[in-house]
């Protein structure tokens, strides 16, 4: 039984307009870099997973992860889709699965991999909270 508000159509039109990359979370994170003045590229092509945002030179690669999408276990992540849930119980664990794999590759690579999660982001004094986080990794790759 279908229990979705939308028709297939609507559905897949709202399917599409969810973003892959330049998401708000990650504006976000970059914003905060750019104004601590971080260096970093874009889109670890070519890297495991693809990460979000690179640090070439540091080796550190950071992940944005929506907490629903990454199945994250605070309350938005956790919380269980009510239509269709087989699917999305599905394709969340084949997102965490995806997301240890991409990890453990990076790490074995000699990168350090950091996630921020879009709950992370709403605590206060996120902002350096990761400045701190950024500059302790880099600082353990040139100790």
């Amino acid at each position: 039984m279908n229990t979705d508000v939308f028709s297939p159509e609507k559905r897949s039109a709202v399917m599409r307009r969810v973003k892959g990359k330049d998401t708000s979370p990650e504006l976000a994170v970059r914003r905060i870099l750019r104004t601590a003045g971080i260096g970093y590229r874009l889109g670890g092509a070519g890297l495991p997973g693809r990460p979000d945002v690179t640090m070439k030179g540091r080796r550190i690669a950071l992940f944005v992860h929506g907490c629903f999408w990454h199945g994250h276990d605070c309350a938005r992540g956790a919380r269980q889709p009510k239509t269709n849930s087989d699917y999305w119980i599905a394709k969340i664990a084949r997102n965490r699965n995806r997301d240890v794999a991409a990890v453990q590759a990076l790490e074995a690579s000699g990168w350090r991999v950091m996630t921020v999660w879009e709950c992370e982001m709403r605590q206060p004094g996120f902002a350096a909270t990761l400045v701190a986080a950024v500059r302790d990794q880099a600082a353990s790759v040139r100790a």
